[in-house]
C-alpha cells in the first residue's frame, strides 16, 4: 500500500480528527491523531522482538513523504502492556494527522477514501458507582508489608497500584472525557488507544534522529492552591530523604540504560519540580546523543521498560512481588503509550493517570513508589490524589 503525506495549512483539531474511536496522542506543542486500520502488527512475544517486527511492517509501505519529520509518513501507534512479555499489537492507521513546532501534516494510507471520524452516540452518563478492587485498610496493610520486605533486603523500591472501577448508567463518551482531560491537564500528554485513555505527565523516551530524552517522575506532594503553601510543600518534598531516594533509583536506572546505547548522556545532579493541577512531582530531564546503530524509539522503550517509576528496583524481585500481591492484572496501565515512524523516531509516554473504558464501565488506576520509611496512610492519600485526574474527567454528576 502507498502512504502519502502532505502539508496542512493550519493546526488541526486532533480531538475531532481522532473522534470517538480513533487514536490520540496530544501535548501542548505536538501530537498525532489517527483513525482506521491499514495494518495491525501482532507482537506475540510482547516487547521482545517488537522493534524488528514493527520496522519490517513500516518498511513494507510505498512511502511518499516530502516532509520527512518525526511522525510523518506511516507510523505504528498504540498502547503496550505493563508486562513486557505479554502479547500485544500496534496499529498502522489509515489516516494520521499531526502537528509540531514546524507545521502540520496528514498521511493517508491506501487508495480508498479515508474513513471519517466517528462521533459520539447518545448522551453522556449522569449517574455513577465507584468500587475499589481492594478496601483501604487492606491496601494500607499491603504497603506495610512491602516496607517490611524492603527492610529485609528483598528490594529497594516497589510500585504498588490501586484500581477503582466506575459503573455508569450510560456508556461513557470518550470524546467528552478527552476534551476535559486536555482542559484539566494542559501540561500532560492526553492519549486514547482502543479504550485506554489518560493524561500522562511522564515521558518514557523520545527519539528524534540521534537525540534522545526521558523525563522520569518520582516523589509526589499535594498542591494546596495557595502559592506560599505550595512553596512550603515543594521545599519539604525536595528535602525529603524518602522522596529523593525514590527519585534517584529511577534516574540512575534510566541514565544507566541510555548510557549503553549513547555516545553521551546528561543526567541532572538534582531534580526539578513539575507542578500539575493537584500534585507536584520531582522530575529530571535526561538527554543524550545516540550512538550509531542505536535502537528506534520503540527499541528504546523496550530497553527502559519497566522503569523503577512504575515497577521498582531491582526490577526482577519488584516485578514478581507486585504481581503476587497487587490483586489485579495491570494490562496496559503503566505500559508504554505512543508511536514510532519509519525513521525510528517516536515518542513513548508511560500509561499512567489512565483508565480503561468500555461502554458503561471504566477502570481507573494509580500507583505509588514504596521505599523504606513509606507511611501507609500517606501512600493511600497520594493514590487518592492521583485517581482524581481521571475521576474529574469521567464522573460528571
Amino acid at each position: 500500500m502507498k502512504a502519502v503525506t502532505r502539508a496542512l495549512p493550519g493546526p488541526p483539531d486532533l480531538l475531532a480528527e481522532a473522534g470517538e474511536a480513533g487514536w490520540l496522542f496530544r501535548s501542548e506543542d505536538r501530537g498525532l491523531a489517527a483513525r482506521g486500520v491499514a495494518l495491525r502488527v501482532e507482537l506475540a512475544d510482547g516487547l521482545a522482538g517488537a522493534e524488528g517486527a514493527v520496522a519490517a511492517a513500516l518498511a513494507g509501505f510505498d512511502t511518499d513523504d516530502p516532509i520527512g519529520r518525526p511522525g510523518t509518513g506511516p507510523v505504528a501507534i498504540g498502547a503496550l502492556p505493563f508486562d513486557p512479555a505479554e502479547p500485544a499489537s500496534l496499529v498502522v492507521p489509515r489516516v494520521v494527522v499531526g502537528f509540531d513546532a514546524d507545521g502540520a501534516w496528514e498521511t493517508v494510507v491506501g487508495d480508498e477514501a479515508p474513513p471519517p471520524a466517528a462521533g459520539p452516540e447518545g448522551a453522556p452518563p449522569d449517574a455513577f458507582r465507584l468500587v475499589p478492587t481492594m478496601p483501604h485498610a487492606e491496601w494500607k496493610e499491603l504497603v506495610a508489608g512491602a516496607v517490611e520486605e524492603i527492610a529485609e533486603g528483598r528490594f529497594d523500591k516497589v510500585v504498588l497500584a490501586r484500581r477503582v472501577d466506575v459503573e455508569a448508567n450510560r456508556p461513557f463518551v470518550v470524546c467528552d472525557v478527552l476534551e476535559r482531560l486536555v482542559s484539566l491537564y494542559p501540561a500532560c500528554t492526553v492519549f486514547s488507544a482502543e479504550g485506554f485513555i489518560g493524561a500522562s505527565p511522564e515521558l518514557l523516551v523520545r527519539r528524534r534522529g540521534r537525540l534522545v530524552e526521558s523525563h522520569p517522575l518520582a516523589g509526589t506532594v499535594a498542591r494546596s492552591g495557595d502559592e506560599h503553601g505550595d512553596e512550603v510543600l515543594v521545599a519539604a518534598l525536595m528535602a525529603s530523604p524518602k522522596a529523593r531516594l525514590e527519585h534517584r533509583l529511577v534516574v540512575e536506572a534510566i541514565g544507566s540504560a541510555l548510557a549503553s546505547v549513547c555516545e553521551e548522556v546528561h543526567v541532572p545532579d538534582r531534580p526539578s519540580v513539575l507542578g500539575l493541577r493537584n500534585v507536584s512531582h520531582l522530575a529530571s530531564h535526561i538527554e543524550g546523543r545516540l550512538a550509531a546503530g542505536a535502537p528506534s524509539a520503540l527499541g528504546l522503550a523496550a530497553l527502559l521498560h519497566p522503569t523503577p517509576a512504575v515497577c521498582g528496583s531491582p526490577q526482577g524481585p519488584a516485578f514478581e512481588y507486585l504481581r503476587k500481591v497487587e490483586g489485579f492484572e495491570r494490562g496496559r496501565y503503566a505500559g508504554p503509550v505512543g508511536w514510532v515512524d519509519t525513521r525510528g523516531d517516536g515518542t513513548w509516554m508511560l500509561g499512567i493517570r489512565s483508565a480503561l473504558v468500555s461502554g458503561r464501565r471504566a477502570s481507573i488506576y494509580a500507583g505509588n513508589g514504596i521505599v523504606a520509611g513509606s507511611d501507609p496512610a500517606e501512600e493511600l492519600a497520594e493514590t487518592q490524589l492521583k485517581l482524581q485526574a481521571l475521576l474529574a474527567a469521567l464522573v460528571r454528576p
